[in-house]
């Protein structure tokens, strides 16, 4: 299980000259052994975080699970850590056999941006609605279509998933944006909340949210939220 700080990587996946978390994995780990192979449960987009994201990692000869987690720690870049190894069934994937994934989208809702929020939350001054936020996303909860609410680059993809959880807690100045889901279209997290944040600010009736989704077209939606607000918090295996 890994934990990363997104800031300062092109996303998860490998991509020719640039930083990645898979990138910088995979280097750490072919120091254990050459061949090693390293897949994700989620391709997180750039700037994007995780708490609790699931790695594969297959390595030729046999090591204890405690020898690998500080064996690479000792070498990863201090922005990514690998919180716990496990030693996995044989051929165990950690994308193919998740059940759904968890985000969260973190929103700092004072004044005064909180430095110490500034690399994890979008910093939206003034008043936002999150009961009227609330109800706009319930109906998006189920088995939908959400093409809509997909970037362009993912639009070749099957665009159902099935949300199995929308929530938005607030706590003082910190506004939070929980969704679980079966699967993830690209941008999919991050045009919900900017979708919401409309809602939130007034500019949008609850029941917009709705319309949007049953159109199924992306200009309708509201603007992509930036990537630095969301968070992997947890993937979904079988029990």
């Amino acid at each position: 299980m890994l934990a990363y700080d997104g800031t300062d990587y092109r996303g998860w996946q490998i991509q020719p000259d640039s930083r990645t978390v898979q990138g910088v994995l995979r280097d750490a780990a072919r120091r254990l052994a050459p061949d090693a192979r390293v897949t994700g449960a989620s391709r997180t987009d750039a700037g994007v975080h995780a708490l609790r994201q699931v790695v594969s990692l297959t390595l030729s000869g046999r090591r204890a699970p405690g020898v690998v987690l500080r064996a690479l720690n000792a070498t990863l870049p201090r922005d990514v850590r690998v919180r716990e190894a496990r030693e996995a069934p044989p051929g165990f994937d950690a994308r193919r056999a998740a059940l759904g994934k968890r985000y969260a989208y973190l929103i700092d809702n004072g004044a005064i941006p909180d430095p110490f929020l500034a690399r994890y939350a979008w910093h939206l001054p003034g008043a936002l609605d999150v009961g009227a936020m609330r109800r706009a996303l319930a109906p998006l909860r189920g088995r939908r279509d959400f093409g809509a609410f997909c970037a362009a680059p993912g639009r070749a993809k099957d665009p159902m998933c099935r949300v199995r959880a929308l929530h938005v807690v607030r706590r003082r100045d910190r506004i939070a944006v929980l969704v679980s889901a079966d699967r993830f279209l690209h941008h999919m997290a991050r045009n919900l909340v900017g979708s919401a944040v409309a809602v939130g600010r007034g500019a949008r009736e609850p029941d917009w949210l709705r319309a949007v989704l049953d159109s199924r077209d992306r200009r309708l939606a509201g603007a992509t939220a930036p990537a630095h607000g969301l968070t992997l918090v947890r993937v979904l295996y079988p029990r």
